[in-house]
């Protein structure tokens, strides 16, 4: 196993006992990492991380949830877009599983796929003995859905009491639940991890965290408030705030707010209590600079492979040499079918269709359909461009909502933004009707590595502050293409 990763060299507390820090700020369960610490410094230990490829604030994180100094309240970890979260938590659960024999750890999400990715990368890790961590889920699950490499955990996972006395319990927010039936003790679990903790409604985050000590209990909420909260379908409870999430709620409170005067030096927030991930390792610098500005204080940085991000900078159709996006404005009519309530836009899908065939026959810089995704909110055009796509055999490009994008990152994304109608003014925000989730846009435009296309009609999606300023970043930069623009965005025009 490893020993401790407390750095307490660089720790924010001055404490009162010897000079090594003695003592009180520890609980007990922490004097073992304490011990081990005296034993050298922690610096000469690096080696120990399990991921040798962390950056210095992945690190911090590491060593601040395993120093504990947080509690009772919870450790944020604020993972903007392609900025490694998972993989400092999975780093966090296996150097406090090795560095804290005596604790027993509850990892949660709020859906399948991302507790089921926990489980995969913590079994990649090679770092946990057989019969340590276990996959538990709700009964209605089928196993034909579960990956062939988790499935051995799930099985351990069947009898919740039997699952109840592994140190590595992975479940969703909700299956949590299950140990409240069985009566497990409130504290049996002494740390719980939330990952995407930013989709979970609060009271389901609340189920996992109930089962920690609300004095030594550690909790650890990862994800970003930035990007897309929980799915709410009755407009009641949005009123009430049950779309807010517990992630977004805490970062809203003033222990967790930004503060650039007291915490400057460590990143803008307390460093106790929130470690922001800064570094992307996903996209071109022009695709991260506006979400950069939009979303994250400008603090973003570009870590991504040079060779990836750069691969399409050549591509014969771009307005632009070597600045990889499009706005391409479509001036189409936009229509519904029947009774149905879903819009669609026949002159974008068209559009979408030439785009895709372009790259996936484009002579200097082919792309396989498979690094394609395309973004779309109306269900109904989503159809429409699927039928086209197969006409043309580029089946295998995946298209789909915002929703279904989430967590996922492509080489080439294209975003149909569908609404067209120019002169429905007394509600902008039912016109714009999904584009008016600035989450779903930062989303969106944070999925491509390499290019991003964006079609719609700018005198329409003007009105929208996101697509106003991604119309003004592509205007000033010299990718917009396509319609005429409105008379306020023309002046910008070289």
């Amino acid at each position: 196993g490893s020993s401790g990763e407390t750095d307490i060299e660089n720790s924010p507390v001055d404490t009162v006992g010897g000079e090594e820090g003695e003592g009180e700020m520890y609980g007990e369960t922490n004097m073992e990492i304490h011990n081990a610490t005296l034993s050298g410094s922690p610096k000469a230990r690096e080696k120990e991380f399990f991921n040798p490829m962390l950056n210095e604030n992945q690190k911090l994180a590491v060593r601040r949830i395993l120093s504990g100094d947080c509690r009772p309240i919870p450790y944020v970890l604020f993972g903007p877009p392609g900025t490694g979260k998972t993989v400092t938590i999975i780093e966090a659960i296996l150097q406090v599983f090795h560095a804290l024999p005596d604790s027993r750890i509850l990892v949660c999400a709020p859906s399948n796929s991302a507790a089921d990715l926990v489980c995969l990368r913590l079994h990649e890790s090679r770092a946990l003995r057989p019969g340590t961590m276990v996959r538990v889920n709700a009964t209605c699950r089928f196993e034909e859905t579960i990956t062939e490499a988790i499935r051995p955990y799930c099985r351990d996972g069947e009898d919740v009491w039997k699952a109840s006395r592994f140190r590595v319990l992975i479940t969703t927010c909700s299956s949590a639940g299950l140990f409240y039936q069985i009566g497990l003790r409130v504290g049996h679990f002494t740390h719980v991890f939330v990952d995407e903790a930013g989709q979970a409604s609060e009271p389901e985050c609340l189920i996992p965290l109930g089962l920690v000590s609300d004095v030594s209990g550690q909790i650890v909420l990862a994800g970003d408030p930035m990007q897309l909260g929980p799915v709410i379908k009755s407009r009641l409870a949005m009123a009430y705030g049950l779309n807010v999430s517990m992630l977004e709620r805490l970062m809203s409170r003033p222990a967790y707010l930004r503060d650039e005067d007291a915490f400057g030096a460590c990143g803008a927030y307390n460093p106790l209590l929130v470690t922001k991930l800064v570094k992307n390792y996903r996209s071109h610098s022009a695709l991260l600079a506006l979400p950069s500005r939009l979303f994250y204080h400008r603090e973003l940085e570009v870590c991504a492979d040079p060779t990836v991000v750069a691969s399409l900078l050549g591509w014969e159709k771009l307005p632009r040499k070597g600045f990889p996006l499009i706005f391409h404005g479509v001036r189409g009519n936009e229509a519904r079918e029947g009774r149905s309530p879903s819009w669609f836009t026949p002159a974008e899908a068209v559009q979408v269709m030439r785009y895709c065939c372009l790259l996936a026959r484009s002579v200097s810089s082919q792309v396989s359909a498979r690094d394609i995704g395309v973004i779309t909110p109306y269900r109904k055009q989503v159809e429409k461009i699927k039928i086209l796509l197969r006409n043309v055999d580029l089946m295998d490009i995946k298209v789909g909502s915002v929703e279904e994008f989430q967590g996922q990152e492509y080489l080439v994304i294209i975003i149909s933004t569908v609404r067209s109608n120019e002169d429905r003014f007394e509600d902008d925000r039912y016109f714009l009707g999904f584009l008016s989730n600035s989450k779903r846009f930062n989303v969106a435009i944070t999925r491509p590595k390499a290019l991003l296309i964006v079609l719609g009609n700018p005198h329409v999606l003007v009105r929208d502050p996101c697509f106003g300023a991604l119309l003004e970043y592509s205007i000033t930069n010299g990718v917009y293409t396509g319609c005429d623009l409105p008379p306020e965005l023309q002046p910008l025009q070289k």
